[in-house]
């Protein structure tokens, strides 16, 4: 996965995935309840950014921090940024289908009011 439109494709592809926005970025969100789960990030030009369990991150950040880290900006949330490009692509496929996973569980998003 070298770049954005290639992860997006990626995600998109995915049961339950739509396009939507996330902090009025492009991203990629499952089904009913609306949730990102995928976005570009901060970081967009090199690395773009999963949300994730903090458990599945500590282990993420431990075995492969040449394509998982976190910048000061993320450190303690549910979010963990991957670089484009990575030598395991078929972990990173699998993360991103972990993070589908993980919003689709989650309760629904409460309308703004």
């Amino acid at each position: 996965m070298r770049d954005w439109q290639e992860v997006l494709a990626f995600a998109l592809a995915l049961p339950g995935v739509e396009l939507g926005r996330h902090y009025g970025q492009e991203a990629a969100k499952v089904g009913a309840n609306g949730r990102a789960f995928l976005s570009p990030g901060h970081e967009a030009t090199a690395s773009f950014c999963l949300q994730l369990d903090t458990d599945t991150i500590a282990v993420l950040l431990e075995t492969d921090p040449d394509s998982f880290f976190q910048t000061p900006h993320y450190a303690g949330y549910g979010a963990v940024l991957v670089r484009y490009g990575s030598d395991d692509p078929d972990r990173v496929a699998a993360m991103i289908e972990r993070a589908r996973d993980q919003a689709a569980a989650k309760r629904p998003v409460r309308p703004k009011r």
